[in-house]
């Protein structure tokens, strides 16, 4: 991280005077309904320094994209990046905490929209695959209408052959699906007979009794595998790239597992 100082570029740091295009910290300017941010959010309803937070959140994130897109990740240094958005390092790192960290941000932050779903989601008594496809989907149609899909593509591009960017995704798929697990152990009970429901107990602890954790990860780790292949899929369509067509692809998938998991295996012949 860098300790260089907040140039005036740097508004995560520096309180600004509203200009012609922010009348006021409360009122929305001309920017407002297309300020980017991370889920779609009532982002006019945020104070001018939040709004700008976002700004800059998003010109890093579209910045990086189109230049590790025309040079290559490694290419591209952080320097560069924050040169080209005229913010600091320090800002930079306010944000985000490596170049995979930024570069990941469309589907990094589908996924924490995902566990915002899962904290206010209502324990009805639906089983808890379907719960889970239910949020996963509605975090998707929660994604930013305008630009989200065109940098989800590029992102998934990029990662196809920056192997660090793979490498983040699994570490933070690994996060990601442990609070998923803290949330559901801290908001909700499962029903099935032998089950040991009992809060937090981890998974695969109770010997040979099955555990809500167990199948709670289990669930999850479903879940994440659906995604992945209907992410790869969309990603591979020549047009069609929405949010709509991903969560079709999302449910399709979903609605194989009971029959991966009850196929059986024959001799080839």
């Amino acid at each position: 991280m860098s300790s260089e100082a907040p140039n005036a570029a740097d508004t995560a740091d520096t309180p600004e005077a509203p200009g012609p295009e922010a009348p006021g910290p409360e009122a929305p300017g001309p920017e407002a309904p297309d300020a980017p941010g991370a889920p779609d959010a009532p982002e006019a309803r945020l104070p001018l320094r939040e709004r700008k937070k976002l700004r800059t959140r998003q010109a890093l994130i579209d910045t990086a994209l189109e230049l590790f897109g025309e040079h290559g990740f490694d290419a591209v240094t952080l320097d560069r990046l924050c040169e080209t958005v005229e913010v600091s390092k320090r800002t930079f790192f306010r944000a985000f905490s490596s170049k995979e960290d930024v570069a990941m941000a469309p589907t990094q932050d589908l996924w924490t929209a995902f566990l915002d779903v899962l904290e206010n989601t209502p324990a009805d008594g639906r089983r808890l695959m379907e719960l889970l496809e239910d949020a996963l989907a509605a975090a998707i149609e929660r994604m930013p209408a305008e630009g989200w899909t065109e940098r989800a593509l590029a992102s998934r591009r990029l990662a196809a052959r920056t192997p660090s960017m793979e490498a983040h995704g699994l570490a933070f798929c690994d996060r990601t699906t442990r609070e998923a697990m803290s949330a559901m152990d801290r908001r909700f009970t499962l029903g099935a007979p032998g089950i040991l429901d009992t809060p937090g107990t981890p998974e695969g602890t109770a010997g040979t009794r099955p555990t809500a954790g167990l199948r709670a990860r289990l669930a999850t780790d479903m879940l994440v595998a659906a995604f992945h292949r209907a992410l790869d899929g969309w990603v591979a369509q020549p047009t069609g790239h929405t949010r709509e067509d991903l969560v079709r692809r999302l449910r399709a998938a979903c609605a194989e597992l009971p029959g991966a998991l009850a196929a059986t295996v024959q001799p080839r012949g």
